[in-house]
């Protein structure tokens, strides 16, 4: 089952008065080439001796927000590429925690499930939550065996490729512009709605009536 999905950027007050603390939204369901060639070629040896299969991505500084995550090796249309970990809570717990960086209020790193908790990948998470968010995105996720979400390549991607999907935040409080550019989306593709919301659901036109 396809998951809606955005692990988010959720603004919040620093205050300790929770109250005023906005509601936060969720997601819904160099050293480059030696390192990629070393990675690939050599890889690491576990306990046996034997080689440990390459690791097929990496974490570094991304060029649309904070840390990403980087493809090291050729990955084909329809790999499962991670599985998204981390904590399982029940949302209304979850929607009271302060902020996980107070200079960054706006993140967090929430994952909706279909069971009505989320996923806390800031509690035992694992490099999947810094995947970023992009309208047009190369990856998606889907969730899987009921409670559990995994990332899934949309197109192959190349060495030195970030890995993004579409965030489709959900927020808790109602949509409205400056909750949109709280949200505020900078991939820049072609694609781009300037939102990291889920779209908007059109409204089918009622056909008149002939009387």
């Amino acid at each position: 089952m396809r998951a809606a999905i955005a692990t988010v950027a959720l603004r919040r007050s620093t205050a300790t008065d929770t109250s005023r603390q906005p509601r936060p939204g969720y997601a819904r369901s160099g050293r480059r080439m030696r390192f990629f060639i070393s990675t690939i070629m050599t890889g690491n040896l576990n306990g046996n001796g034997a080689k440990k299969p390459a690791k097929r991505i990496v974490v570094r500084k991304s060029r649309i927000h904070g840390r990403g995550v980087f493809a090291t090796m050729t990955i084909r249309k329809g790999t499962r590429i991670i599985e998204y970990k981390g904590k399982h809570r029940p949302w209304k717990e979850a929607e009271n925690d302060p902020p996980t960086d107070p200079r960054d209020p706006h993140h967090t790193f929430l994952f909706s499930l279909d069971n009505g908790q989320v996923i806390d990948a800031g509690i035992g998470g694992n490099d999947a939550r810094w995947i970023n968010h992009s309208c047009d995105p190369n990856c998606e996720t889907i969730e899987e065996e009921g409670d559990r979400i995994f990332v899934y390549a949309l197109r192959t991607l190349r060495a030195g490729d970030e890995l993004f999907y579409d965030y489709r935040v959900d927020p808790a409080e109602r949509r409205t512009r400056k909750v949109e550019k709280e949200y505020a989306c900078h991939c820049g593709t072609a694609k781009c709605r300037g939102t990291m919301l889920e779209p908007p659901r059109k409204r089918r036109r009622r056909k008149p009536t002939s009387r």
